[in-house]
């Protein structure tokens, strides 16, 4: 497969749209079930060994890991059990891009952009309640939505409970125990419903001078979209590329991005592997149809959420003096990243590159500051908010009044 700038999914990414049924009571494996446990759990072990990024594997002893987990693994009775153990031995390397998602996961994630069984809830795991997930939102006209779950409601998993790593099936109710932001606990039960795919990619020019391309991942086709949507427009139309919460993705699709608004042959990055070999990245263009970049102002939007190839494409264009990047510190997971198959069905996602910016720096555990701070907070986002947007739409209106704004030197907002 090719090489992608993304983070590992974690189970909530993978169930974004979807909870499957309650898992059965814990139960001792059967012998078809350790045998492909020890399968799964050599083959991770034996990938990070030999094919991490870092041959020293960050100073952990790969092979007292093998030691402690290998029995836990074999030892699992279902896929949960299974893949806790594998991402607690993985959470070893400390690299947001190394984790395994369970079959289950992986089907979803194979189905992301099609129509399926889901209930309309994105789940985050929520750091201060181990096992349990947090609810980051709540798609429109939805199960949840219909039910009333709400931002920032906790959802408890366990053995008794549902857990990501089962389908979810049209039809078939699912028992949930969530907790309000009180405290208070709301059990329901919610029936998945066959809903539409969101689309990966949105313009929106409902304002006057600005269209806004919104980008929810590196996904294949982006290049030729954003090529498409920036042909023929107006010099004097503002972009805004909102990268929030964007997990990344391919590689070459960031630098598809990059060739929209930079030269062709400039370097934005350089990537090393486990040779050490390093391996200078320069724009090969693929912007759609466009012979070369545009020139019009632009503003890149980030949060906490935008990771990996959402967090070198606003480096390279911040460094180059191309856009001003507005929002919150991106989250510091800027490592190349290979997915390969396991036998059960499931997926490793894997370190295989290190990378530092065309000025040297390293965004792994670092993230990218925003020229501007401007969060956007759980109320602002009910009361349908946005001033993370409105900030870019002010700093480019403000690029004609001070030609530094776009190379990250506007006024404070």
């Amino acid at each position: 497969m090719g090489l992608a700038l993304v983070a590992a999914p974690s189970f909530a990414a993978a169930t974004s749209d979807e909870a499957p049924a309650a898992s059965a009571p814990a139960a001792a494996p059967t012998r078809d079930r350790a045998r492909m446990n020890q399968r799964v759990f050599d083959q991770v072990w034996g990938e990070v060994r030999t094919q991490y990024y870092d041959p020293q594997l960050h100073g952990v002893d790969w092979n007292a890991a093998r030691r402690t987990y290998r029995p836990q693994a074999l030892a699992a009775h279902d896929d949960r059990a299974l893949y806790v153990v594998l991402d607690e031995m993985l959470g070893l390397l400390d690299d947001d891009h190394a984790g395994a998602a369970p079959p289950a996961v992986a089907r979803r994630q194979d189905r992301l952009r099609e129509r399926r069984a889901a209930i309309g809830v994105t789940l985050r795991p929520d750091p201060a309640h181990p096992g349990d997930y947090t609810v980051e939102s709540v798609r429109r006209g939805s199960p949840a939505e219909a039910a009333g779950v709400a931002e920032g409601w906790r959802l408890h998993t366990g053995d008794s409970l549902w857990s990501p790593e089962q389908d979810v099936v049209e039809g078939r109710s699912i028992h949930l125990a969530f907790t309000d932001e009180e405290g208070r606990p709301r059990p329901l039960d919610l029936t998945p419903v066959t809903m539409d795919p969101q689309p990966a990619f949105i313009a929106d020019r409902s304002r006057p001078g600005v269209v806004v391309l919104r980008v929810d991942g590196f996904e294949a086709g982006l290049g030729r979209w954003m090529g498409a949507e920036l042909a023929d427009l107006s010099p004097d139309t503002d972009v805004i590329v909102d990268l929030r919460g964007n997990p990344g993705g391919r590689l070459m699709e960031a630098d598809a991005v990059l060739s929209c608004f930079l030269p062709r042959d400039q370097v934005w990055a350089t990537r090393t592997p486990r040779s050490g070999r390093q391996i200078v990245m320069r724009t090969e263009g693929g912007c759609g149809a466009l012979d070369g970049p545009v020139a019009n102002p632009v503003a890149v939007l980030v949060d906490g959420d935008s990771r990996s190839a959402a967090e070198l494409t606003p480096a390279a264009l911040q460094e180059a003096g191309r856009a001003v990047v507005i929002g919150e510190r991106t989250a510091g997971a800027v490592l190349v990243s290979q997915e390969t198959r396991l036998p059960d069905g499931g997926r490793l996602t894997l370190s295989r590159a290190d990378f530092v910016t065309s000025g040297g720096v390293r965004l792994e555990k670092r993230g990218v500051t925003p020229d501007h701070e401007a969060p956007v907070t759980r109320e602002d986002r009910r009361a349908g908010r946005d001033p993370a947007l409105q900030a870019a739409i002010d700093a480019l209106a403000s690029e004609g009044r001070d030609e530094t704004a776009l190379a990250g030197a506007a006024p404070a907002l």
